[in-house]
């Protein structure tokens, strides 16, 4: 079934969108407004995106040397063209307050929106990084900055970035060398400061998509002696615009000393621009002094707390990048089993040479691959939307429903990046894996997809980041609070399901994988050594995705088994995609977790030599 099939099954029989529209924030809106945004995404996606997907792969971000020294980034005319009509829809802004030029758009409806961007062209779709920093400024910043450098985001005017990483430090923030020193307290932009450093792996860094780039920007403001904070509570967060600014929003004609050094050719999202930043050499001097002008964003010391609003953000739409990638080769490899004669079929005799070759869809490996991408991928798209739906609990629910969302998205972040960007990486290799040969040629996009996927297992933190996250700190926050929270849920849907007799023999399993990962979580921190525990973090987290899984494709079955058309091919197909994973995937858990509860020191005691 389409993209659009599967998004409004998910949001209007499993999830029940429209009954957001009974609270305030979202009484304006009904199902035909989702579905206006909805047909409005799903069209620009279909002329502006998906057409120059192979465009922007081959034709990757080039540099050009400026008269005044700079560099300047090239890209095809169909990223601008693309980005404008984007920032026509209005998307930019869905879910900001209508005196903001939002639409005030349920988080849910706006997620199921963008997932068309992602599947026509993740490396031309990539507006992720801005939302996510003007949404950070709207948490943290004051009002003038909500005013100045949000507000301009969000209509299009300006792009942004999230600067964490440095060359030298890679994914340790503790390890941060990039230095801020304050220069005015009285700006009305804020405590402005002169920061100097590094940073690595910047998407959209550089370009001309717009008037002007808003940089997020980690860095240290030394002590009295000089030094450096040590540990990432000496972070703190400015805003380094790549042209000043003045308080009234408009340009100051002043070029900011923030210098493209340049350019990261990855193996995928190559339409994306990545870049290499040098903040504060002199190149560009303000005020004739080298420094790049940055404005303090929230308290000294509190970067890293700001920096995790736009961090989950975009963990969370990594996931969803990671899934959108996957329905797409599973859809193009879908289509070519369709078409693609091949073989003979087994018969009571074996293969019969005389008879007319057949489909490729006919063969039951073939089956096996194409069920095991549904299942990963709309298994993962299913999980997406429930935390998009938990975030507008979180934000607009009743304080205790809001604040058992609020706890329930700790616990599922880690899951919700990694389980889709590892998964549906797999997905992606059987698509090219039904291709054959044709599979590994530019003649057929799935090859593209592998690559741009690829990519995903790194984007905001490791499989091993989320897993230490996951079992050192999510599941037991607040006493494990959350983790009893999730088991609430899983069971209420074991409770549902086990009514039904073609459920209950998978409610049953459910309930052993969630005793088995409660025991083995326990066993994990048996013996209060940190070492111990999360030397197998993530087995852990592999079994526990499998397990979220599990329960997520057990509860859109039962929507879809009440559904109102239990007979169409979308909601009829929920139940073979259930029933394999649960019969191939689910049983993975017990090699994962075995590891786990007898705390296997295999890979930690490994002596360096013997590698």
């Amino acid at each position: 079934m389409s993209l659009r099939t599967t998004l409004d099954f998910l949001l209007y029989n499993w999830l029940d969108a429209p009954a957001l529209t009974q609270r305030p924030r979202f009484a304006e809106h009904s199902r035909e407004t989702f579905d206006a945004v909805m047909d409005t995404c799903e069209r620009i996606a279909r002329e502006k995106y998906a057409p120059f997907n192979r465009l922007v792969d081959s034709e990757e971000p080039r540099t050009e040397q400026m008269p005044n020294g700079d560099l300047q980034v090239v890209l095809p005319q169909a990223t601008y063209d693309a980005r404008v009509a984007y920032a026509d829809s209005g998307m930019l802004a869905a879910a900001q307050d209508y005196e903001h030029g939002g639409m005030q758009l349920p988080y849910l409806v706006e997620a199921a929106a963008n997932a068309f961007f992602g599947k026509a062209s993740i490396s031309i779709g990539a507006n992720l990084l801005t939302v996510g920093n003007a949404n950070l400024l709207m948490a943290h910043g004051t009002p003038l900055q909500k005013e100045v450098f949000a507000a301009n985001e969000f209509n299009g005017r300006w792009t942004g970035t999230m600067c964490l990483s440095e060359p030298q430090a890679g994914s340790s923030l503790s390890d941060v060398a990039t230095r801020a020193e304050l220069e005015e307290e009285g700006d009305p932009l804020g405590p402005r400061y002169r920061l100097r450093g590094n940073k690595m792996w910047i998407s959209g860094g550089e370009n001309e998509l717009a008037e002007n780039i808003v940089h997020l920007v980690l860095a240290k403001i030394p002590g009295a002696d000089g030094k450096l904070p040590h540990g990432v509570k000496g972070i703190s967060l400015f805003i380094v615009p790549k042209k000043l600014v003045g308080a009234d929003g408009q340009l100051t004609g002043v070029r900011n000393d923030v210098a493209l050094a340049g350019l990261n050719h990855k193996l995928g999202w190559r339409g994306t621009t990545n870049t290499l930043l040098n903040f504060g050499e002199g190149k560009f001097p303000v005020d004739g002094k080298a420094g790049a002008v940055g404005y303090l964003v929230g308290q000294p010391g509190e970067g890293l707390k700001c920096m995790f609003h736009m961090m989950n953000e975009a963990r969370i739409a990594i996931g969803m990048a990671a899934t959108m990638l996957g329905l797409a080769g599973y859809e193009a490899s879908l289509e070519y089993a369709r078409t693609r004669t091949q073989g003979r079929p087994v018969g009571a005799g074996g293969k019969d040479a005389s008879q007319a070759p057949v489909r490729l869809i006919e063969h039951t490996d073939i089956k096996r691959m194409l069920l095991t991408q549904k299942a990963y991928c709309e298994g993962s798209l299913a999980l997406l939307l429930y935390c998009a739906r938990l975030v507008d609990e979180q934000h607009t629910g009743n304080p205790e429903a809001a604040d058992e969302a609020r706890l329930l998205l700790e616990v599922l972040t880690p899951i919700a990046k990694s389980w889709p960007s590892e998964n549906c990486l797999e997905a992606n290799s059987l698509a090219i894996q039904i291709h054959g040969g044709y599979g590994y040629t530019r003649d057929f996009p799935v090859e593209q997809y592998w690559r741009d996927n690829r990519l995903n297992m790194i984007h905001e933190g490791t499989h091993g980041i989320q897993a230490m996250d996951l079992l050192g700190r999510k599941v037991l926050m607040e006493g494990g609070r959350g983790l009893k929270l999730l088991a609430g849920r899983i069971n209420a849907t074991i409770e549902t399901a086990i009514q039904r007799p073609e459920l209950a023999a998978h409610a049953n399993a459910l309930a052993e994988a969630l005793a088995r990962v409660g025991a083995s979580t326990k066993a994990a921190w048996a013996t209060g050594q940190p070492a111990e525990a999360l030397a197998n973090a993530v087995p852990y987290m592999q079994a526990f995705g499998h397990m979220v899984l599990a329960w997520v494709w057990l509860d859109v079955s039962c929507a879809a088994l009440t559904s109102d058309d239990p007979d169409q091919d979308s909601t009829r197909g929920c139940i073979p995609a259930m029933t394999y994973f649960y019969r191939y995937e689910l049983p993975k858990l017990d090699a994962w977790l075995r590891v786990v509860q007898s705390r296997d020191m295999t890979c930690a005691e490994m002596p360096e030599q013997f590698f």
